[in-house]
């Protein structure tokens, strides 16, 4: 497993030089179409990681919370996970550093801190996600991605719940 790497770069290296391809100008190619890629994407992950943190800075995460906890109980979503839920699509490392917190205040052992795991590991960024990818393909209209997305990340999250209470 230790030689992986360097065994992978042999054999690219020696399969480019069988082919004769210039290895360095394809290098600096991949690098330029990376850099175009970056400028494209990089005004929306601005904007998201911007908004996440100002969800959570400015006390309206609290506010949220405290108007979703009877939705979130309806559902069978604990609402202490709600601050979870409420950031998971924004962003993935605010949305870790919420799960740490509520580890840290419940207890990885609890319902609460094994609902956050499930959860953590079975959602997505959606937020991110849509919007590196479809800023990749050049899509400027989401239409139904987004209330799709949102949907299943809902449904992710109660069925998070429902696996911990059957299971644990």
């Amino acid at each position: 497993m230790r030689l992986l790497v360097p065994t992978l770069l042999l054999g690219v290296s020696a399969l480019a030089l069988g082919r004769r391809v210039d290895v360095y100008a394809a290098l600096l190619e991949g690098g330029r179409a990376g850099l175009e890629l970056v400028k494209t994407i990089l005004p929306a992950l601005v904007m998201l990681l911007t908004a996440a943190e100002l969800l959570r800075a400015s006390g309206v995460m609290e506010a949220l919370t405290r108007l979703l906890a009877p939705g979130a109980k309806l559902l069978g979503i604990p609402p202490e996970t709600l601050p979870l839920v409420l950031i998971r699509p924004l962003s993935g490392s605010a949305a870790l550093a919420v799960g740490a917190d509520l580890l840290a205040a419940y207890g990885p052992d609890s319902q609460v801190g094994r609902t956050v795991a499930v959860m953590l590991g079975s959602s997505e960024t959606t937020f991110y996600t849509i919007s590196v990818y479809f800023a990749a393909a050049g899509v400027r209209r989401t239409r139904w991605a987004i209330p799709a997305a949102l949907a299943a990340d809902l449904t992710g999250f109660a069925a998070a719940a429902l696996a911990v209470r059957l299971f644990f």
